[in-house]
């Protein structure tokens, strides 16, 4: 039972943190590609966040989330903290996915939208994104499947997860190998199926029948 509710937590703490990190590299890739000089201490926040995170080792990022929020908060969760760290590191990563899905839309399109006078919102949310799907997800999903074996690094930091609660278990007598040999087969038992299914999402998007570039651009120029 102790280790069902490690795994809901080792979960839980790898979709919320995810999710966020998700919709936060969304926000730093359009800061990225924001054009004009006033954007340029944006663009260059923007490319330092993502470079610096993506060579920090996430164990690193767990204890920097650690000091810096119990200077201030003393008694703050650890699943929160948790939390913090995990979106922190997504975003880095799935900001270079995001990016490489939004560039990969041929340029022609968007300088169709331009000529049909879209704003560069228009352009971004009716054009851009709905081509990119296919390139940002199955990697996005990806990389949330292979985050869930890294969550255990929280465990570090005092976090009751899967690996966690392993430790207890195997404090408290019970063997090494089975205990450990379980949790082995818990983490496959969450991965597995979400690594099928992110195989599943690809091969989806690949083949979905969805419109032409030209039919998408007169849909949505249609008043």
């Amino acid at each position: 039972m102790l280790l069902l509710e490690a795994m809901g937590t080792t979960l839980g703490m790898t979709a919320i943190g995810c999710v966020l990190g998700f919709g936060l590299a969304f926000g730093i890739v359009i800061l990225r590609q924001t054009p004009g000089r006033l954007a340029l201490p944006l663009r260059l926040a923007a490319v330092f966040y993502v470079e610096i995170f993506r060579r920090i080792p996430f164990l690193v990022v767990i204890y920097l989330v650690l000091f810096f929020i119990q200077a201030f908060v003393s008694d703050a969760s650890l699943f929160a903290i948790a939390v913090i760290a995990i979106c922190i590191y997504s975003t880095a990563y799935t900001a270079d996915i995001i990016r490489g899905g939004l560039e990969s839309v041929a340029r022609q399109q968007v300088e169709a939208a331009a000529a049909m006078n879209f704003s560069r919102w228009q352009t971004l949310l009716m054009v851009i994104v709905p081509q990119s799907w296919p390139v940002i997800l199955p990697p996005a999903v990806a990389f949330a499947v292979g985050f869930i074996k890294d969550t255990a690094l929280v465990s570090q930091v005092g976090v009751f997860e899967l690996t966690f609660r392993g430790k207890e278990l195997n404090n408290e007598g019970f063997s090494g190998l089975l205990v450990f040999g379980t949790i082995a087969f818990l983490y496959f038992a969450m991965s597995y199926p979400l690594s099928r299914w992110g195989s599943w999402l690809e091969r989806r998007l690949a083949s979905s029948p969805s419109k032409r570039p030209e039919q998408r651009l007169r849909a949505a120029h249609r008043p």
